[in-house]
């Protein structure tokens, strides 16, 4: 089995999970803040929704600048209602999914680089920065994300097996 197909259940599994999550979001809620150092709930489920998206520059660039205008103007807008969050995570999946099917091994272990306006931030093989900076960062804010559900009394999602909310 190539590794892509290994990969493709669990970004499956995630993103369902993530779209549950975002369905949930209370509209009247966007500027939510849970702390002063916090993301506005609004912020947080703009960044999620744009993050499988990250998948599409991972495995078809071998570096991406996000300091330069050009790669700002291709970021999706923010979103101030739910409906538009879907799109741009439905968007960002799809696209996701034609780049992992269509990855062969060897592109895994691409070094792929991030910069800021030239600066080198990060330089990895491609395997390391999908898991890390694409899936572990997006199920780390996802997390955040149903803490904000909960402490805005929404029902939480399950997620991994039953949460409080459903059995």
């Amino acid at each position: 089995m190539s590794l892509a197909k290994a990969l493709i259940p669990e970004f499956e599994h995630e993103m369902a999970g993530l779209r549950r999550v975002i369905e949930r979001i209370p509209a009247s809620q966007f500027g939510y803040r849970p702390h002063p150092k916090s993301f506005s709930l609004g912020d947080l489920a703009n960044h999620l929704a744009t993050i499988p998206g990250w998948t599409i520059s991972t495995l078809t660039l071998t570096e991406l600048d996000f300091g330069l205008p050009e790669t700002q103007a291709r970021q999706p807008k923010p979103s101030a209602t739910v409906e538009g969050l879907l799109r741009t995570l439905d968007a960002g999946v799809e696209g996701a999914m034609e780049a992992l099917s269509k990855a062969p091994d060897a592109d895994f272990q691409v070094v792929w680089t991030l910069k800021n306006q030239g600066e080198v931030v990060l330089a990895m093989p491609r395997i390391a920065v999908y898991r890390g900076f694409v899936m572990n960062h997006l199920i780390h804010h996802r997390a955040q994300l149903a803490g904000y559900l909960r402490m805005l009394d929404v029902p939480v999602p399950a997620l991994y097996g039953p949460s409080a909310d459903e059995a």
